[in-house]
């Protein structure tokens, strides 16, 4: 029998260092282990450099490429953007591709300020009574262990939610003289540790528990002031060189807050790239009345869960090897025990917004949900800024 024929969904990518690589990935992968309503075809790929941007789209498999993103967004060949830049850009490119009937897919935090994010989700809701949708890429959220979390929260296995403490802890800024990138310039990157990997945790804990942050006290800090221009880059870091002078970093290098939920739980978090040691450990833990779940992302094909409800002698966390078909995502990879990895989030992302566009309803994280987490970002600044008093969101 002939494959049934999926209209295309012709996508338009900007940006293609690390997030780029992986969303071109996610829509590669997409198709061929998920049956899609709409088929993602990689149609064009920008960037500013003509000759990067050509051997990326080779060894990522774009069809065409432009070094101009308002050229992408005026190309009738082109059903959506996606959007994989510093965040100086966001709120531009997203305005601009949904005026032009284009869905939008945008990397998290959604902007570098309130105004920005607010001026996109009105963007996006003017959009979607059009047919046009728009998503913000939260993609831990698509983690299985994460989304088990939530259906577990969901089906009131936890009770009435306490405590949540949310940790990302990562070491590449360690080392002193790893050299200056974009995310340690406020003009390019918003902010630092916080809006990096923090608005990670920040929706991952809003999206499992279902509860929104009402209000913060926060401190910010920078360890390292100044970094080598040039050197050897590694990864997010690198070593730098003494011989190409110095840059000023004008961000955080980790944050740490307490948080007040609506509906009475209370929060700690922390984000920080100094944790020497811990490469992308991303932490989850919810405590209610009837039971616990605990989550780290170095170890993310499990959840960690405590039934309350369990007779004392026998009770226990217990550790769900979260793999096996019924699963959230997982029936559609490998056999049970068959771990998944960083990238396999990229994919159900793609998997979840490209159902959502052909349902004809909006996609989650919508903007409006990350206009909720740069509020957020945006009291956790002005709470540290004014000697870690008490911010309403």
């Amino acid at each position: 029998m002939a494959p049934t024929l999926r209209p295309d969904l012709r996508v338009g990518m900007v940006g293609y260092a690390f997030m780029g690589a992986m969303h071109s990935h996610a829509w590669r992968t997409a198709p061929r282990f998920f049956d899609l309503p709409l088929h993602p075809e990689l149609a064009v790929l920008a960037g500013r450099d003509a000759t990067a941007v050509k051997a990326a789209a080779d060894t990522m498999g774009w069809q065409d490429t432009e070094t101009d993103w308002r050229s992408l967004v005026e190309r009738d060949d082109v059903d959506l953007i996606d959007i994989c830049t510093p965040g100086d850009t966001h709120a531009e490119i997203a305005i601009a591709a949904l005026e032009a009937g284009k869905h939008v897919l945008c990397e998290k935090p959604l902007a570098n300020s309130v105004q920005e994010a607010e001026r996109m989700a009105v963007a996006a809701r003017d959009a979607a009574e059009k047919g046009v949708f728009a998503m913000c890429g939260f993609s831990y959220r698509r983690t299985p262990a994460l989304t088990l979390a939530r259906r577990l929260v969901e089906q009131g296995r936890l009770g009435t939610v306490r405590h949540v403490r949310a940790q990302y802890l990562q070491d590449w800024l360690s080392d002193a003289k790893a050299p200056m990138t974009w995310r340690l310039d406020r003009t390019k990157s918003g902010s630092g540790a916080l809006g990096d990997i923090g608005a990670h945790s920040i929706d991952a804990a809003q999206y499992v528990t279902g509860l929104e942050i009402s209000g913060v006290s926060a401190l910010l800090n920078t360890f390292v002031h100044e970094r080598p221009l040039s050197g050897t880059r590694v990864g997010l870091g690198g070593s730098g060189a003494d011989d190409g002078g110095t840059g000023q970093v004008t961000v955080d290098d980790a944050a740490i807050f307490s948080a007040r939920f609506d509906g009475g739980a209370i929060g700690v978090f922390e984000a920080t790239r100094f944790a020497l040691g811990r490469k992308n450990s991303m932490r989850l833990e919810v405590n209610g009345t009837l039971g616990s779940l605990a989550f780290d992302f170095e170890n993310m094909n499990s959840l960690e869960f405590y039934d309350g409800t369990v007779p004392a002698e026998t009770a226990g966390f217990s550790t769900i090897n979260v793999t096996e078909p019924d699963h959230p995502y997982t029936g559609n990879w490998w056999p049970a025990g068959h771990g998944l990895g960083y990238e396999h989030g990229f994919t159900h992302q793609v998997v979840d917004l490209v159902q959502a566009i052909a349902d004809g309803r909006t996609p989650s994280p919508s903007f409006d949900e990350a206009l909720r987490v740069q509020r957020v970002l945006h009291a956790v600044e002005q709470s540290a800024s004014s000697d870690s008093g008490w911010q309403h969101v």
